[in-house]
């Protein structure tokens, strides 16, 4: 009697642990899970541990943590008619599991198709300038349009990083021509600011000389003190009515010392 109720109860006991088993979930502390009841949204459980009913319920899981998408990448034509090729990193987390799983089919396909279609969209509105010098600008007018096209999809994009632009061969050669002429034109107008100082400098020099004669006199006396460090042989005139004949003397009269 004994073993006939202990082997009809052993089935019964396997099924009591196959059910228990069933219904018995863990989620960890970045995972959610959506529970269905007969179809019908039924609430988000976890994380830890938690009871469902096998067969009625139906549990979907969700992963909470930040997912990257790196958007391949696109042709653009940009507003002044160049072709770019844009590559592009969307950061993007689930904050409503049950928005994530009942708003759209699969929203990690639905995002990565939106960020394609919303990056080609918002360049394609902007001339290669801007492109190249306003990313930072670009990276949050793309992040705003795609947060609010995933707000109902219980999706918020966290960022949006623009990797690489590449340019064309041809566009790439007349950039750099345009950058050479521009530090060619800047070095230019250094020089002439320079060379206008310069000049400035040298006629307040020559006001100040010709207020005061003995100022000309002390410069021309420390020039030539400047000259006799050196051992070239140099002839100075200190006045204008010194005749050729006297400078034609004194320079033969040191060339024959010098020979001595």
């Amino acid at each position: 009697m004994v073993d006939f109720i202990g082997g009809s109860l052993f089935p019964v006991l396997i099924i009591v642990i196959l059910i228990l088993s069933q219904s018995i979930k863990m989620v960890n502390e970045y995972e959610r899970v959506v529970i269905f009841r007969l179809g019908r949204l039924s609430g988000v459980k976890g994380p830890g541990i938690f009871l469902i009913i096998p067969i009625i319920d139906k549990a979907i899981k969700i992963d909470l943590r930040v997912v990257a998408i790196d958007v391949p990448k696109q042709a653009v034509i940009t507003k002044d008619n160049v072709t770019v090729e844009v590559d592009a990193v969307v950061y993007y987390k689930v904050v409503e599991p049950g928005a994530a799983i009942t708003q759209v089919e699969n929203y990690m396909f639905a995002t990565s198709t939106l960020s394609q279609t919303t990056l080609r969209d918002v360049m394609g509105q902007m001339e290669l300038d801007e492109l190249l010098s306003e990313r930072e600008s670009i990276n949050k007018q793309i992040q705003d349009l795609l947060d609010a096209y995933t707000d109902p999809w219980g999706i918020k994009v966290t960022g949006v990083t623009i990797r690489d632009v590449a340019l064309p061969e041809t566009m790439k050669r007349a950039i750099a021509k345009q950058a050479e002429a521009e530090r060619e034109k800047r070095a230019r107008i250094i020089l002439a600011d320079g060379e206008f100082q310069a000049a400035e400098r040298m006629k307040d020099a020559a006001s100040l000389y010709q207020g005061v004669p003995t100022a000309i006199k002390l410069r021309e006396l420390q020039t030539l003190a400047e000259i006799a460090r050196e051992k070239n042989l140099i002839v100075v005139t200190q006045s204008q009515n010194l005749e050729t004949g006297n400078i034609a003397a004194l320079s033969k009269a040191i060339s024959e010392k010098k020979e001595l």
